[in-house]
């Protein structure tokens, strides 16, 4: 019987997954109830004012860059391991992610990198600039969703993730 991975790095897979799973389920709630609000400039300039509004961003905005860092620098390395890979740079992981199926875009997963950047410093300074920010964080958080799902079905497929 051939395995379809290499065990000795099965542990340290689900390790990341499991981390990945609790973080993506704490970025879709604060995704939800950020999103159900309807954003425009009017409400990007009023929350200076609304410090429940400002502490929810916050929120969302570390929950984002948790979780795209835990893909990039854990989930997706430890996963290139499990199947026999070599992780080496970001890009090169995240080019295997891509042929693997589980990044459906290498250049999206870039971007949403540097759109975190704009959540941080645009914040109270540029008000359009960071309603812009905001809107595509929305399309960018379903994608980080979308690998730990992706990386989730991958893991179930190998017979290695029993929890679902």
């Amino acid at each position: 019987m051939t395995l379809a991975y290499l065990p000795e790095h099965a542990e340290n897979a689900l390790l990341a997954l499991n981390l990945a799973r609790k973080e993506a389920t704490h970025l879709a709630y604060t995704h939800r109830t950020l999103y159900a609000q309807h954003m425009d400039l009017e409400w990007v300039c009023n929350l200076t004012q609304r410090d429940d509004l400002a502490e929810k961003i916050d929120a969302f905005v570390s929950r984002f860059g948790r979780l795209q860092d835990h893909i990039g620098d854990k989930l997706i390395p430890r996963f290139v391991f499990l199947l026999g890979g070599t992780p080496t740079s970001l890009l090169d992981n995240l080019a295997y992610a891509e042929k693997a199926g589980w990044v459906e875009s290498t250049e999206s997963f870039i971007s949403a990198r540097k759109l975190r950047n704009l959540l941080v410093h645009e914040y109270m300074a540029e008000a359009e600039l960071f309603l812009e920010a905001l809107q595509t964080a929305d399309e960018a958080s379903r994608m980080l969703m979308d690998i730990v799902a992706r990386i989730e079905h991958q893991a179930q497929s190998l017979g290695l993730d029993k929890s679902q």
